[in-house]
């Protein structure tokens, strides 16, 4: 089978709807825009796209707190979904030192038809816990609410404790990393029925990653992502593509199969 033949969906992008939100390193080299998000997925033969905008901190004046930060984040997301007519599926952003604003955006936003929190990255918006009280208190509402979570990977043992406090949460762990920490996460999803690996970031180009991943906890739990605009989506579509220790089934479910389904636990049919 050929690209042509799969279905390919990203779990794992963060679109833009203006320079300040692109993360992209090289920017000036990539003929970067909102217009050409589309374009460019679509040539990698990426269907659908999911996960959240960020924006530095930084790009905002001194007297913006995080808070700020995070509800704009939030509605360019919403902007850039309405914008690409669907072929986007948003991720909004919370913050565990803004229990009681997280909790009325989930409900706002879950409204809305969002099932989707995250990509969240910590390190971006000033906090570094996934194990801290208030982030519990959010996964709890979350969790009440039946929504998907996904997270930059980051404290093993913060995210190993996460997940005891809340084994009935939808999690999706974005980067397989390298050997050790590619390790916790294969001890992690046997942890819990309810955790997920994405392929973006660094990890996927060692060669055997992912047969060892579907060996290890089966093929339902690894999906498609790439990180785009950070990475480059065609490296993970050619990844999974060209891997000789994947049958076709395998990379049809990795590709979309398996984030069609999770989806649609969460009452979304993407």
């Amino acid at each position: 089978m050929n690209i042509k033949d799969f279905e390919i969906i990203d779990f794992h992008t963060h679109p833009f709807s203006d320079r300040a939100e692109n993360i992209c390193s090289h920017i000036e080299n990539c003929d970067m825009s909102e217009e050409n998000i589309v374009r460019d997925m679509k040539a990698a033969e990426v269907s659908k796209i999911c996960g959240s905008v960020i924006v530095r901190k930084c790009n905002f004046s001194e007297e913006k707190s995080q808070w700020e930060v995070v509800e704009a984040c939030n509605r360019s997301a919403m902007k850039v979904s309405a914008d690409l007519g669907g072929y986007y599926v948003p991720g909004i952003m919370v913050h565990p030192d803004y229990v009681g604003e997280s909790i009325d955006a989930v409900d706002r936003f879950y409204a809305k038809g969002v099932r989707l929190v995250g990509e969240l990255v910590p390190y971006m918006h000033g906090w570094n816990d996934y194990s801290c009280e208030g982030f519990s208190k959010i996964l709890d509402h979350i969790t009440e609410k039946n929504m998907i979570v996904s997270l930059h990977s980051m404290g093993e043992d913060q995210m190993d404790e996460m997940v005891k406090r809340h084994p009935d949460t939808k999690f999706v762990f974005a980067h397989p990393g390298e050997y050790g920490e590619f390790c916790r996460h294969m001890k992690r999803l046997k942890m819990s029925e309810n955790c997920y690996l994405d392929v973006s970031g660094y990890g996927i180009f060692r060669h055997g990653m992912l047969r060892h991943a579907i060996d290890e906890v089966g093929i339902d739990r690894i999906i498609f992502g790439s990180d785009y605009p950070t990475c480059n989506p065609y490296m993970y579509v050619g990844g999974v593509l060209l891997d000789p220790l994947l049958t076709d089934s395998e990379k049809a479910a990795i590709f979309s199969g398996n984030i069609r389904r999770l989806f649609a636990s969460v009452g979304l049919d993407i």
